[in-house]
């Protein structure tokens, strides 16, 4: 049953594959049979002694290969050998040896369904003494007597019902004699087993005709190593040849199976892939962009995998349509003159020509040739005319090329401007009149002057063209000349009047002048010419048109007589000097002439600036000569600039004086540790030029400092302090690296100096205290400096007093008055010291229930002893305490005050408020207003009054809640009534607005008003009308 399920099973797996490529049909057939067969012939595997040995092939010994699956490694099961002939091995059994294999252990693949139940791994060792054997799995000696299922026949180890968890691994064969051991190759043990194949139903797959495709068949599971394993097997390829346009894109596909999966490859024979190409579909595909002739050649794509490889070749061929290189062009002929046209087209196959005439093919005839993409024609005529066409095709395409042939045929003619015309020239100049007639075929000309035909001589001459040409031209020659055209189809005639005239001349005055910058000069420019002709004059500068309107007013051109013309160069500027040219024009010739000028100017600027040298306080420079501008140079004059200096400044140089011949100085002076840029400036006797361009920034050498600080005095300090303060030294006098100070004091009257060190270059202050030095003790004082290069000058010795300290009483009689809802007084008195003066007073406030570092403060200045503490809170408690500072610190605080601020005023405004006006004034009255418990009580109300157009209020107070308010000027007044307490004043009421007048009676609750004028009755109804507005 086991052997009918094999046979099954190897069927599946070949039906599978097959589907896929019949790739397979290579296999051994043996192989199904070996499965078949293998119990029968296991059967006998200890019984038969007619068995082949597997022997080593060194001895001569027949070796015979297992059958394989296209070269697996090994059979699931190696042949035993357990009988072997004494023959084979026969020996001089006098002689003594050690161990030599005859046969080591081979690699053995056990299937797990097997029903052979046993596997053998043979050793067989030659040697005298006769070797023992023992055998090693995975390194380790096994012993035989530890399980029953193992034995040794000579030297092959069997092993009974093999188990892979137990006996999978490495074995090793291990003879011995009296000589010694050897020990064998390590041969595997594996199990093998062939699962069934997944039961799932595969989905369809579709594939465009012609395009390859790959059909998966995962192998069952199984062990060990990879089934089917076959070489490559190029099924899909493209043709032998394969034919495509230049400019296009190709694609050649090659397809193939095999397992493992192979790789494709592609190259070019006797060439190389072009780099523009690209590889798609896992590089199937090879696809040539943009197809040019170079591509064209043989492509071989190569399928490889471990198994092996296989490639196709094929051929790859460019053709191109055909593409114009020469066309025609319409072409106009007289009759009778010869025809030629060539085309020329190039194209792969080389393209062929045929012609046609107005779209009919053309037949070669007596005056027709073709060759190729040549057409004559001999002595066109009308008959000739039309439309012609060339093609040029090969196989791939055909191209035209259209040009129309004109036959022309008509009788001369002249352009209208040439009909009749006067020319004018001046003697001995050439003269050319022209004669061009139109006309086909082309016309005869001759010339005649009145009457007489022109003849030609030395001076005359009848040029190819028809134009008549005279030499040194004379008033002999002036007159009328006649050029007249003739052809078949008739005749015409042009006149040409000749007048010859005396030549112009030209004066320019001065032809050369020297000038300076600034200065200005005319240039006269005077011509001598026949009276009959007109003249115009230009002017130029350099050869180039002056343009006047954009010379910046340099320029102007005067014109004072007909035959003269003047330049006026105003301010002239060294840019103007140069060649000025004058030229006269008349209608019969030109002349000109040229003057010149030399500007005189300041020196241009010198070349560049280089730093030869550097010191700690010198540069030597040199420079390249500056243009002198026709001047020459008298001196050059150096200049610095430094971060610290204003610009550029003229530093001292040596020489004193820098001669204009010299092109090298050394500026001194210079401060050490400084970065410079020098620049040069030339001086001639015209002026100063412009600076040159600055040289490279570089940095002085470095030096001892030379200058002392300034300012040195002394500063407000604590207790047993001296504080000595100067001017710190600029950074452009610390004349190099480390720059420091050296403080040195002594009490006034002693001999020794203490010194110390300040290494900050900013700093400006040094404070020495000593407890032993009394207050006020006077000091001699002096600050140096130093750098990395040494010490440099002390600062002069003045007189510094130690300081007096910091105020040493607290203030006395402190007291704090609540004067508002956010307002306390506080007051206090301070004993005078003679030491620790004070300069103000701190202030130091808290709430009740905070703590004293939550304090905010506020400082006095001089000799104040209150202050108005404000922006408190209502009805809060607060603690204060007062102290003295000044420079040297803080005194005693005082001891601790407390006061409350006002409740806040009432927020209830007055309410119902009425009025009553007779005459200049105003009986108010309102509700009284109740405060509430957390308010201030009420303590009189203030009725504020201004006249509207005023900012400013006049103020009635009253204890009682009605007042009497005068209006004393007329107009409209605003009023408005608040409570006020000891917190303030309360919030206002709602205001009104009071008109006054002098006469009759009015209340709040009165809609008329008797005896007033019509503009005052609407003025007051308005204002009563009117809503009230904020205050």
């Amino acid at each position: 049953m086991a052997s009918s399920w094999k046979l099954i099973l190897f069927l599946s797996v070949t039906r599978c594959l097959s589907e896929n490529s019949e790739a397979l049909s290579s296999v051994p057939t043996s192989y199904a049979a070996l499965l078949r067969i293998k119990k029968s012939s296991a059967s006998s595997a200890f019984g038969s002694k007619t068995r082949p040995r597997y022997s080593s092939p060194s001895l001569g010994t027949l070796s015979v290969s297992p059958p394989s699956w296209r070269g697996a490694a090994q059979l699931y099961h190696s042949p035993v050998n357990l009988y072997h002939s004494s023959d084979a091995f026969r020996q001089d059994e006098s002689v003594d040896y050690g161990p030599v294999f005859v046969q080591e252990p081979e690699d053995v693949i056990f299937p797990t369904d097997s029903d052979e139940k046993k596997v053998a791994l043979n050793c067989e060792v030659r040697g005298n003494p006769t070797p023992t054997y023992r055998w090693l799995r995975n390194g380790t000696e096994i012993d035989l007597e530890s399980d029953y299922r193992y034995s040794l026949i000579d030297g092959t180890f069997i092993i009974s019902n093999p188990s892979e968890v137990r006996d999978s691994g490495l074995y090793q064969c291990l003879a011995t004699n009296t000589f010694g051991s050897i020990l064998s190759r390590e041969a595997t043990l594996q199990f093998a087993y062939l699962g069934n194949f997944s039961g799932r139903t595969r989905s369809a797959v579709s594939v465009r005709e012609g395009q390859g495709v790959v059909l998966m068949c995962s192998p069952p599971p199984h062990s060990p190593g990879v089934m089917g394993e076959y070489e490559p097997k190029i099924e899909v390829h493209f043709p032998f040849t394969v034919t495509a346009a230049k400019g296009t894109t190709v694609k050649m596909e090659c397809f193939a199976l095999g397992n493992p999966v192979p790789t494709i490859t592609w190259m070019k024979v006797n060439g190389y892939i072009p780099s523009k190409s690209r590889l798609r579909k896992s590089q199937a595909v090879l696809e040539i962009p943009n197809l040019q002739l170079d591509d064209a050649g043989v492509y071989e794509c190569t399928a490889e995998n471990s198994r092996g490889k296989n490639s196709f070749r094929g051929q790859l061929q460019i053709y191109t349509y055909p593409h114009w290189v020469q066309k025609l062009n319409d072409t106009q002929l007289d009759s009778g003159s010869p025809l030629q046209w060539e085309c020329k087209a190039t194209g792969k196959p080389r393209p062929t020509y045929r012609w046609l005439k107005n779209g009919a093919p053309l037949r070669p005839q007596s005056r027709v040739d073709t060759v190729n993409g040549v057409l004559a024609i001999h002595s066109v005529n009308q008959s000739d005319a039309g439309m012609y066409q060339c093609l040029a095709e090969n196989k791939y395409g055909a191209i035209y090329a259209s040009a129309e042939l004109k036959i022309l045929a008509s009788p001369p003619s002249f352009e209208l401007n040439q009909v009749k015309k006067t020319i004018i020239v001046t003697k001995d100049r050439e003269v050319l009149i022209e004669c061009r007639p139109q006309g086909a075929p082309k016309p005869t000309i001759s010339w005649r002057k009145g009457d007489k035909s022109v003849r030609g001589s030395k001076r005359i001459a009848i040029l190819p063209d028809g134009s008549l040409r005279i030499v040194n031209a004379s008033k002999a020659d002036e007159g009328k000349y006649i050029c007249q055209g003739e052809n078949i189809f008739g005749s015409a005639e042009i006149i040409a009047s000749l007048s010859v005239k005396e030549p112009t001349r030209i004066e320019l005055t001065p032809k050369r002048t020297e000038l300076t910058v600034g200065e200005s000069i005319v240039l006269n420019c005077k011509a001598i010419h026949d009276s009959s002709l007109d003249v115009t004059f230009y002017w130029t500068l350099q050869g180039q048109p002056i343009d006047f309107e954009k010379e910046g007013g340099h320029f102007e051109s005067i014109r004072a007589q007909a035959s003269s013309a003047d330049l006026m160069i105003r301010n002239i500027l060294l840019m103007h000097a140069g060649r000025y040219g004058c030229r006269v024009q008349t209608t019969a010739d030109s002349v000109s002439d040229e003057a010149e000028l030399l500007v005189r100017g300041p020196p241009g600027p010198p070349g560049v600036v280089i730093v030869e040298e550097i010191t700690e306080s010198t540069a030597t420079l040199s420079w390249s000569p500056a243009t002198d501008n026709h001047s020459p140079i008298s001196s050059y004059n150096l200049q610095a600039r430094s971060p610290f200096s204003l610009g550029w400044q003229t530093v001292k140089t040596v020489p004193e004086v820098i001669t204009g011949d010299m092109e090298s100085a050394m500026a001194v002076d210079l401060n050490p540790w400084v970065e410079y840029e020098f620049r040069v400036v030339a001086t001639n006797p015209i002026g100063t030029g412009d600076p040159s361009i600055p040289s490279r920034m570089i940095r002085t050498n470095e030096a001892v400092p030379k200058t002392a600080p300034s300012n040195v005095s002394g500063r407000s300090g604590r207790r047993h302090e001296l504080v000595i303060a100067w001017e710190p030294v600029s950074e452009e006098f610390q004349n190099g690296e480390g720059f420091g100070y050296i403080v040195a004091f002594r009490p006034n009257g002693t001999r020794g100096w203490k010194e110390k060190m300040v290494t900050s270059s900013e700093a400006s202050k040094f404070i020495y205290r000593d407890e032993s030095v009394p207050p006020l003790t006077p000091f001699e004082v002096k600050v140096g400096v130093y750098n990395n290069k040494g010490d440099g000058p002390f600062s002069q010795i003045v007189v510094i007093c130690s300081a007096e300290g910091e105020p040493s009483a607290a203030p006395t009689d402190v007291k704090a008055t609540s004067v508002s809802v956010s307002e306390i007084l506080v007051t206090w008195k301070h004993i005078k010291e003679s030491l620790g003066r004070p300069q103000g007073f701190e202030i130091g406030y808290w709430k009740d229930m905070e703590p004293e570092d939550s304090a905010e403060t506020v400082r006095t200045r001089g000799n104040e002893s209150f202050v108005m503490l404000t922006g408190l809170e209502g009805d809060t408690r607060y603690h204060l305490t007062v102290r003295a500072y000044n420079g040297a610190g803080y005194g005693p605080p005082s001891g601790e005050v407390s006061a409350t601020t006002k409740r806040r005023p009432p927020s209830e405004p007055p309410g119902n408020l009425r009025w009553e006006q007779q005459g200049s004034q105003v009986s108010l009255g309102w509700e009284p207003v109740r405060p509430l418990a957390n308010e201030s009580e009420v303590m009189g109300y203030k009725v504020f009054y201004r006249q509207e157009g005023q900012s400013k209020s006049q103020v009635i107070e009253t204890q009682k809640p009605q007042a009497v308010v005068p209006l004393p000027e007329a107009g409209v007044y605003i009023i408005e009534v608040r409570a006020y307490s000891e917190g303030g004043d309360g919030t206002a009421s709602s205001q009104i607005r009071v008109p006054s007048y002098s006469g009759g009676k009015i209340t709040s609750a009165q809609s008329t008003v008797h005896s007033l004028s019509k503009w005052s009755s609407v003025t007051l109804l308005l204002a009563l009308m009117l809503p009230s507005s904020s205050w």
